[in-house]
């Protein structure tokens, strides 16, 4: 469509992009570095992601009026990959209510052993299915969760005192009986501290009935963010200064969020920040302490940081 020549309109548009992480992947993966930077890698993303078109800069000759910054941090659910695994070695194998299986009353026949032996089970545990054993414990009146032996996911490798069990008709019967291994949670967080620093989930995320907060709280109170128009520094302050004033909200206990959902519940600039015509700009968001960082690197997707300069965007009419 072609340009009216001579006219321009100024119309509320805000400039937003985003920071990624898909399910069952790490930020490290997206960024390695302290340094989150927003408005400059804009390639490839969908509208959700950014509806900038060019990286740090406005499309064709517009210019922009930033009034408020805004950033929004999602809260949900985490997704986990299969590996790393974790390997469990002589667990007890029990009914559901925890009487420990044996062979005797259990096997019919001859199983050539004399006295009572107890069935035990070697496995290798998926970081994924550890996690949902940790959310079942957390959610059981017991506090403890079951892995079922017939679970076709995970090969169990069985045993007695006096040796393996390898006939398949006793390993069927061992599992049409109901056998199962009971975890305790504090079983299953000992397991997940065996899984090396680097791969390990954070617990804000393992346990997640109050763990969005937490990890939204890290993100807020451990980094700080930098706007720049043309490699000048306009504002930069600890990122608990820019309340998201968007997303869920909640009054329970266990929900946390970054401000009330709310576009007047965000920072504003005291006076309107301009963004001439190819001007470069951009936002950061840096972690500087060290460990920090480390924890944050760990957090597993599906997960977003949205950077939203809300303001009014001056344009060629068409």
């Amino acid at each position: 469509m072609a340009v009216v020549q001579g006219i321009r309109e100024k119309v509320h548009e805000p400039l937003y992009d985003c920071v990624f992480v898909e399910p069952k992947e790490q930020l490290r993966k997206v960024e390695s570095s302290s340094i989150l930077k927003f408005f400059v890698n804009v390639q490839g993303k969908t509208k959700l992601l950014t509806n900038l078109q060019s990286a740090s800069l406005l499309s064709h000759y517009n210019t922009f009026e930033a009034r408020s910054l805004r950033v929004v941090i999602s809260d949900l659910p985490a997704e986990f990959p299969e590996d790393p695994v974790v390997t469990i070695e002589g667990a007890a194998v029990t009914d559901d209510e925890g009487n420990e299986m044996d062979n005797q009353g259990l096997v019919e026949g001859d199983t050539g052993f004399t006295e009572a032996n107890v069935v035990s089970a070697d496995f290798d545990l998926p970081l994924d299915r550890l996690v949902d054993l940790i959310k079942e414990a957390n959610d059981s009146e017991s506090g403890d969760a079951a892995l079922s032996l017939d679970d076709e996911d995970i090969e169990f490798e069985l045993s007695m005192e006096s040796g393996d069990i390898t006939d398949a008709a006793v390993i069927e019967t061992i599992e049409e009986a109901g056998g199962v291994v009971l975890f305790s949670k504090s079983e299953l967080l000992g397991h997940l501290e065996n899984i090396t620093e680097r791969e390990r989930p954070l617990r804000a995320q393992v346990e997640s009935g109050n763990g969005a907060g937490n990890l939204i709280s890290k993100f807020v109170y451990g980094t700080v963010t930098t706007f720049y128009v043309g490699e000048k520094i306009m504002i930069q302050v600890p990122t608990w200064f820019f309340p998201a004033g968007a997303g869920p909200y909640s009054d329970s206990s266990k929900v946390v969020t970054h401000g009330e959902p709310s576009p007047q519940a965000t920072f504003r600039f005291a006076e309107p920040i301009y963004i001439d015509r190819q001007q470069n700009f951009r936002v950061e968001i840096e972690t500087p302490d060290g460990d920090t960082l480390k924890e944050l690197q760990r957090v597993y997707g599906p997960f977003f940081i949205w950077v939203v300069l809300d303001g009014y965007m001056t344009r060629d009419v068409q």
